[in-house]
């Protein structure tokens, strides 16, 4: 149920319609390459108006800072901005391990495990995923998935009685895996602290994907793109004006409603984009259908005569 499915929809359509009368193929959204230079140079300069999920201001600041550069760093950006990750630091020292300014262990320089490595090198050692909990326990202490899983749901609510005994069993289980005691204990308090921040990387990849789409689109085709979001949000006035002035920014201009060249929505012709006659206030849906049939069957209006003896109001 997300609107922006059907901006994207929106926008192959008016792309791929322009590709084929210029003899190209057509953009399937779903062979886009996801290390695309051109995507990435749009998000770290924080041009993410428009972009699924990425666009309001806190998002734009963090963007800025963490300076994306790879797929696993948008999932990533997805599941850092919340309340929790942003009051607890968490985001500071992820952005600091990007960066090589803090150092990157797995998960800490006091007590890491190699076999961690593969789990938390994506998020440089930081523990952000809820799944990356339940490979931890995997991994070291030899739960089943199953079982990670109960482990996990019960230190998101911190319930004293079940933690002991999960500790219990995880720190035997490492012991049985060939872990130090001490290290067991360690990593144990960190998936207790992390696990009340921790994201669903699925989710925040499939929004991550659907943003990167946008990215790519804003980037590539930025008229077709911005048409299709404008439609989207063509009976708001406060909406339209704000991603006009985007437009603007990017040499792109809205130019004015005409009854000989404008669509029911937002188009694009000649590298513009055409405002809608719907985003016109009181102009209905008949009055719209009625101008353009007129208009298909005879042709473009040549005076405001001609248009009056038309177009039957």
């Amino acid at each position: 149920g997300l609107r922006t499915l059907t901006i994207i929809k929106w926008a192959l359509d008016m792309i791929n319609a322009r590709l084929a009368r210029e003899g190209k193929p057509p953009v399937d959204i779903a062979a886009i390459p996801l290390d695309d230079p051109e995507s990435f140079e749009l998000l770290k300069r924080s041009e993410t108006t428009a972009v699924f999920q990425l666009e309001s201001r806190g998002m734009k600041d963090l963007i800025k800072r963490l300076q994306p550069d790879c797929f696993e760093d948008i999932i990533a950006l997805v599941a850092l901005f919340r309340p929790g990750p942003l009051q607890s630091g968490m985001v500071d020292n992820f952005i600091d391990r990007k960066h090589g300014r803090e150092e990157v262990s797995y998960p800490d320089a006091n007590y890491q495990h190699e076999s961690l490595k593969p789990i938390l090198e994506p998020t440089y050692g930081i523990i952000l995923y809820q799944e990356q909990v339940m490979q931890i326990a995997q991994v070291l202490a030899g739960y089943t998935l199953g079982g990670a899983d109960l482990l996990r749901r019960a230190m998101g609510k911190k319930k004293e009685s079940v933690l002991k005994a999960q500790r219990e069993s995880f720190i035997q289980g490492s012991i049985n895996n060939g872990i130090e005691e001490s290290i067991a204990n360690e990593v144990f308090d960190l998936l207790v602290y992390f696990a009340g921040y921790g994201f669903n990387k699925s989710h925040s990849a499939a929004y991550a994907y659907i943003a990167y789409q946008t990215a790519y689109l804003k980037a590539h085709y930025f008229p077709e793109f911005m048409a299709a979001t404008m439609t989207s949000m063509i009976s708001d006035v406060a909406k339209i004006s704000y991603y006009a002035a985007e437009c603007k920014r990017h040499h792109v201009p809205v130019l004015s409603p005409d009854v000989n060249e404008s669509e029911s929505v937002f188009s694009v012709q000649g590298g513009n984009i055409r405002f809608g006659l719907a985003g016109i206030k009181s102009v209905g849906e008949n009055a719209i259908r009625t101008i353009l049939e007129a208009r298909n069957k005879d042709g473009p209006f040549t005076s405001f005569e001609d248009f009056c003896s038309r177009v039957d109001s």
